[in-house]
Formats: structure tokens, sequence, C-alpha cells
């Protein structure tokens, strides 16, 4: 989706999926619960300084892809761009793949993998000031929700556009 953002959306959207990539790979080692422990390591502070830098870089892609009306392509709420998103659907289980541009299906993919990936930084960003309070369990909890989606929405979106790339190839 990066393209028509530039040179821009593309440099965010690298920085965003390798700082997403190290915290969720850096994630099973962080050792926080309801604070940051007094003897957290630098992988817990990585952790949490690469949380909010996302946080902010994620909302600033986000903007990026969203301006000048292309949120629509991310967030279908009309119900003609949800019978493009339905239509996508069905050409995919005949195995047509939908187009990457025109919002659809995979603009759906892209629109709440991005709001996942906020999703997650906001959260994780309320579990950390929350901390030391009861309060932080259950903002760890959500934290964690919302990781699972994002992995399991970055799983689709490798999928698609891998379907892409061997179109690309294919013509």
């Amino acid at each position: 989706m990066t393209s028509g953002t530039g040179r821009t959306g593309d440099r965010l959207h690298f920085a965003v999926a390798v700082i997403s990539l190290w915290l969720l790979i850096s994630s099973p080692w962080v050792t926080m619960l309801r604070r940051v422990p007094g003897s957290a390591g630098w992988l817990d502070w990585s952790h949490v300084a690469l949380g909010f830098l996302i946080l902010l870089l994620g909302g600033v892609y986000a903007w990026t892809l969203a301006r000048d009306g292309r949120w629509q392509l991310l967030f279908p709420l009309r119900s003609s761009q949800i019978g493009a998103v339905r239509s996508d659907f069905a050409g995919l289980l005949r195995g047509r793949i939908p187009a990457s541009e025109s919002g659809g299906l995979f603009g759906l993919v892209e629109g709440m993998l991005l709001a996942a990936l906020i999703l997650t930084g906001a959260t994780g960003a309320a579990w950390y000031f929350a901390q030391g309070t009861d309060a932080a369990l259950q903002w760890r909890e959500h934290h964690q929700i919302a990781a699972r989606g994002l992995i399991g929405l970055l799983a689709v979106h490798v999928v698609t556009v891998s379907l892409h790339l061997v179109e690309f190839v294919r013509d």
C-alpha cells in the first residue's frame, strides 16, 4: 500500500516493519509483569523504548497512508467498498488475486494490520504507565491479545504480498 505515499511512506514502512519484527522476536524474553523490574536488562528497556517509538512511527505512517482520502482504501466503510471486499474474497476463493492498490480485501487487511499495530503500541504504553497498579496486569493482558492479533494479521499481510510477488513474476 506504500505506492502513492512516496519515499517517506516507504521509509516509514521499512522502519515499522524492522522495529515490529524486533519487538515480536524479543517479546518472549521480556520480564515485565506488574512493573518494570529493578533488575531489568537491555532487552526489557529496548522493548519499552522501541514500543513507544513504534507507537509514534505507526501513527505517522497511518497518517501518511490515510491522508487525501486514501483512508477509504484501508477502511472500506461504505456499502460500495464493502461490496469490493466481498467481490475480492469471492474471487480469491476462485483463484483470482485481488488488486493491491484498489482497496478491497487486501486494503482492508492492511488497514486492520495498521490498526492492530497502533492498538498494540497503545496497550503497551497503557501497561507501562499503569505499572505498579492492579490495572497493569489487565493492560498486560490487553497488550498480549493485541500482539497476537497483530501477529495473525502480519502473517496474512505477508501472504498477500507474496501472492502479488508471484503474480508479478508470472507476468
